[in-house]
């Protein structure tokens, strides 16, 4: 029976990232986030400085997208659609799942995973936005003046992304296993709730697609 594992989507600024950095060390399993990008690049000869510029993005037009594309993949045979970024990271978090449990960030990765693993679906939000630009000004180093519109400009990105990738509305509680509060519970104590479900019953010993 092919293992677990536990993905998380995040608001931008929410510190998704550290609750996953936790989990990861109280599980000692694995986590994923943007080294799945240059192990997707590695593996299909994509260029991972590109691949990581347009990670979790979608501009407005596919015709835009292919044109931007095919003037950034000039030495391929064909142009490479925009899709073909997507299908890289799929099949690179695929591979991870079946060697054992991990943690993945992001990525439509509970959509990805859904017919090759049980997984726990998380979503990561901060109701303070006061603690979401302390973050992000620390972090990504970005000027006051434009924290708030530059992180509801990530957000957007993300939710666009998920939405044509998984069909799903991105951040939408129906879509999760839980929805987990960085400014109520803290980045340790998302990660103890996530821990103590992530033990449940055949969390990480049977759940998932059977074969």
């Amino acid at each position: 029976m092919r293992r677990s594992c536990i993905t998380i989507d995040r608001q931008y600024g929410s510190g998704g990232r550290e609750v996953g950095k936790i989990l990861s060390k109280k599980l000692n399993i694995p986590f994923y986030d943007g080294e799945l990008l240059l192990m997707a690049a590695d593996r299909f000869g994509l260029n991972p400085g590109i691949l990581r510029d347009r990670d979790e993005k979608r501009s407005g037009s596919l015709l835009h997208d292919v044109a931007m594309f095919a003037n950034s993949f000039q030495n391929f045979d064909r142009i490479l659609e925009p899709y073909k970024m997507f299908e890289a990271v799929s099949t690179t978090v695929c591979r991870l799942a079946m060697e054992g449990p991990a943690i993945f960030m992001g990525r439509c990765a509970d959509t990805v995973l859904k017919d090759v693993c049980g997984s726990l679906n998380i979503f990561i939000y901060a109701s303070s936005m006061e603690e979401r630009i302390s973050r992000i000004h620390s972090t990504d180093h970005i000027a006051m003046n434009h924290i708030e519109a530059y992180i509801k400009k990530k957000d957007q990105q993300r939710r666009d992304y998920y939405k044509m990738f998984a069909e799903k509305e991105w951040g939408k509680m129906e879509n999760y296993d839980i929805c987990l509060n960085t400014s109520s519970f803290g980045y340790e104590g998302c990660a103890d709730v996530i821990a103590e479900m992530a033990h449940g019953p055949s969390r990480f010993a049977g759940g998932g697609k059977k074969e």
